[in-house]
């Protein structure tokens, strides 16, 4: 919470300092006399969830200094205005209402967990003001006034369980976070296991804030699974993994995982309880392409303390760059005018490969990888070009139903 706080305070004073010295920066760039455009941002930078929201902000902030450093949008400079939402979703309904009250931004990028996104969403459709959710999530948002751009489990669920599953064997026990993400992400897991032969044994919620997990390891123990498929949030659950190795579970029963990584497990976490636990993500710090290694290179160096940069990051950099398209192509900041634009097909070249939006569903299609816990840090062992969010399309369908606003459940 220490360095959160301080990394905060010290870009709010960045923010400022650039504001007193507009002049200037604007005679530099050549934007003229005109006002900044305002880019709202809500991520966790306190809270169980900080280890995941710095780097967010991190990466919004490294756009912006990129679109800024090549003349701005339409010939106007862009500020961030970010609120530190603590890992709180009363204080997401809190800022988001300020975000588009009395700050007025074009945008907002922001939302980690699916709860502070649904706190967000229906603020920024009654004021109309365009929202990008940049994290993974269990699809079925259809709304047109929401732009997704972080992977759902047509994208990579569906490729970690049947390969976890062939490795390890056909009976899960399924672990996940008790609020919608978790409870979704384990039917997924459910219809997938089923879909190539396999059997989930039991399956466990747990809210965020749990620590304790002996009796679960007791019921996993009794219950002599081939495979645990994990989908537990945040810092608290981080605990799971060190019970389980220190209980001797630790190579007994592999664990596959869709959220471990995005608060830096494999490097928090001792090698003796990281090792070879799967995962699948729409990216990986680990990838060698050069956009990826421009794009890790840049933001290293510029917050040297950043502790790993996950999917979460990646997509917040490409979601805003995707927005930044979007008004070129517009030629405005209007909202509408901008969806439209986003409509039109408009795609990204960025870390992860090319990310395009698509019409109906407003979710990106985009590449995926599946992962191993190496020497604590992850070694891809594949990769799935341009996977589509077929999950959302079997529900949502924006061309026909624009004025749609709903999360559906999809029948799994």
């Amino acid at each position: 919470m220490t360095l959160s706080r301080r990394r905060f305070l010290r870009n709010s004073i960045a923010a400022s300092t650039t504001m007193l010295a507009a002049p200037a920066v604007i005679m530099r760039y050549g934007y003229g006399s005109e006002d900044p455009i305002l880019v709202g941002s809500l991520h966790d930078q306190s809270g169980p969830l900080a280890a995941t929201g710095v780097p967010m902000v991190d990466s919004l902030a490294l756009a912006i200094e990129e679109v800024n450093a090549a003349g701005g949008l339409l010939g106007r400079p862009l500020k961030l205005v970010h609120y530190d939402t603590q890992s709180n979703i009363q204080l997401y309904s809190q800022y988001a209402q300020q975000l588009a009250v009395k700050d007025r931004v074009a945008v907002v990028h922001g939302g980690i967990t699916s709860a502070s996104r649904e706190a967000i969403r229906p603020t920024f459709d009654r004021f109309r003001v365009l929202y990008f959710y940049n994290t993974l999530y269990e699809g079925g948002v259809c709304d047109r006034n929401i732009f997704c751009t972080g992977t759902t489990p047509a994208q990579t669920v569906e490729k970690l369980v049947p390969y976890a599953m062939e490795k390890a064997g056909k009976k899960a026990y399924i672990l996940a976070a008790d609020y919608n993400y978790g409870q979704i992400t384990a039917k997924w897991m459910t219809k997938y296991a089923r879909d190539h032969g396999g059997e989930i044994l039991s399956v466990d919620f747990f809210p965020l804030d749990v620590t304790n997990f002996g009796p679960t390891i007791s019921k996993i123990q009794a219950a002599k699974p081939d495979l645990v498929l994990s989908a537990l949030v945040g810092g608290n659950h981080t605990a799971f993994y060190r019970q389980w190795a220190a209980a001797g579970m630790k190579g007994e029963i592999p664990i596959a995982s869709t959220t471990f990584g995005l608060v830096n497990e494999p490097s928090t976490l001792d090698a003796t309880e990281s090792e070879g636990v799967l995962g699948a993500y729409g990216y990986f710090e680990e990838l060698t392409t050069p956009a990826s290694t421009a794009y890790v290179g840049k933001l290293k160096k510029a917050h040297p303390e950043i502790p790993y940069i996950s999917e979460l990051a990646a997509a917040t950099y490409e979601g805003f760059h995707l927005w930044a398209e979007g008004v070129k192509k517009a030629g405005t900041i209007d909202r509408m005018k901008v969806i439209e634009a986003l409509e039109s097909g408009i795609s990204f070249d960025g870390p992860s490969g090319t990310v395009t939006l698509d019409r109906a569903t407003h979710h990106a299609t985009r590449n995926a990888f599946l992962a191993e816990v190496k020497d604590r840090k992850w070694s891809v062992l594949e990769s799935y070009p341009d996977q589509k969010p077929l999950d959302t399309a079997a529900v949502c369908d924006l061309i026909k139903n624009p004025n749609d606003t709903r999360q559906y459940e999809i029948d799994i």
